[in-house]
């Protein structure tokens, strides 16, 4: 910047882009007001004075820097006095974002009787901590951040690799995690509404629409269940802690005797998850899919599967619910392989549907919406992001998965 000569100083950058500062001994202007107009563009200048945004010549920048003078004066008159912003560095604020005190967007939705989800902050707690936290984004003034370094964030993020070595950009998580940051800035917004956001000049990222799963719906879930379908009472188990429990492959071998409720109020509690659990050399016990410990239901049906394991595999030191017999785990496509004998001992015809093991999870998912049950306790279920902290209501979807079972054990009864 040149030496500053009376009220203002001008200076002229690529592209005719004026910028201009107040100069505090001779403006005239409070001190607040002078700080927060130091090296602004005119493009900055107040809505009442959009018309001088843009000048053309040196004399037409004098002349809104003149017109910003006068405004801001009788702004001040008025008492107005447009706050300086102190310096807060990105990487502060957007921690206040992924925990509940001091959390600017919680308090502003409590603020009008609208509950903010924990499980919101849990999920941008793992998003920030995976790929943002060790960022050169964080320690910029977020007062000055300007569209080139917000971009050049927005890319870093991009490139960097999900757990199975893709690019970042174009999936789900770099989704939420761009949009996290515009959410947080949107709320640096709220309370410095004279602050350019630079998110308002970059696009936010492409949706990214899931993959479409396909189901089993409830009556063929029933033939799986059928006598003489899955035999084996080590693989019934599973096949149950599946659909009736909605559990990951690496949640099932990661669970312990120790996370089974059996109590009136029976549950699971979804604690551990194995990871890389294809590859024997770097399979890891670890928290669930992002970070996520939660309950499960435990069905009647899955409990007395869970029984008739245990006293042909027996309960063994390691801890570990479903160990086979000899206290090892099976390798890493065998639920894959054994799913595809199932459905053809069930004589289900899948009519150019692809299931999946994972496919489990989202037949539960719409078996318990067809049965009515309201979405928020099927995402407490399966873990996913939305979560809501009522968990007390886990008995209404068990009591439809028992009511649903109790037809498998009736129906098997009757052929006895």
């Amino acid at each position: 910047m040149p030496k500053i000569r009376g009220a203002y100083s001008i200076q002229q950058r690529s592209k005719k882009n004026f910028l201009l500062t107040i100069n505090d001994p001779e403006s005239g202007l409070p001190p607040e007001m002078c700080q927060t107009w130091q090296r602004k563009s005119f493009s900055r200048l107040p809505a009442e004075l959009s018309h001088f945004r843009y000048p053309t010549s040196r004399q037409s920048a004098r002349n809104g820097a003149d017109a910003l003078l006068e405004f801001l004066k009788k702004e001040a008159d008025m008492g107005n006095v447009w706050r300086f912003y102190a310096p807060v560095t990105i990487g502060s604020w957007l921690l206040r974002f992924i925990s509940l005190d001091n959390n600017p967007r919680a308090e502003r939705l409590i603020s009008k009787g609208i509950t903010y989800s924990i499980g919101t902050i849990e999920l941008y707690k793992n998003y920030y901590n995976r790929y943002i936290e060790a960022d050169p984004f964080l320690n910029l003034d977020i007062n000055k951040i300007d569209v080139p370094s917000t971009r050049a964030f927005v890319a870093r993020i991009g490139m960097k690799k999900t757990k199975d070595n893709r690019t970042l950009a174009g999936t789900r998580a770099f989704e939420i995690t761009v949009n996290f940051v515009r959410m947080a800035f949107t709320e640096y917004w709220e309370d410095h509404q004279d602050w350019k956001n630079p998110f308002d000049r970059i696009e936010p990222p492409v949706r990214v629409k899931g993959r479409a799963r396909d189901v089993l719906q409830e009556d063929e879930i029933l033939k799986l269940f059928m006598p003489g379908v899955i035999t084996d009472p080590y693989e019934r188990a599973i096949a149950i802690a599946m659909y009736w429990a909605g559990l990951r492959r690496a949640e099932i071998f990661g669970l312990y005797n120790d996370d089974l409720d059996w109590s009136k109020n029976s549950k699971l509690k979804i604690r551990h998850a194995w990871q890389y659990f294809a590859s024997k050399k770097k399979r890891t016990l670890d928290l669930p899919k992002w970070d996520k410990i939660r309950e499960a239901p435990f069905c009647e049906d899955l409990q007395n599967a869970i029984k008739v394991m245990q006293i042909t595999n027996g309960i063994h030191e390691s801890g570990f619910v479903f160990c086979r017999a000899d206290g090892s785990f099976p390798h890493g496509k065998w639920i894959q392989d054994k799913l595809k004998i199932w459905i053809k001992n069930a004589g289900i015809n899948l009519a150019g549907r692809k299931i999946v093991p994972h496919s489990a999870r989202h037949s539960l998912a719409s078996a318990l919406e067809e049965a009515g049950v309201p979405l928020r306790y099927i995402q407490d279920i399966l873990g996913h992001g939305s979560l809501k902290t009522t968990k007390g209501y886990l008995h209404t979807p068990q009591g439809k998965i028992n009511e649903i079972t109790k037809k498998i054990q009736q129906s098997a009864a009757s052929k006895v």
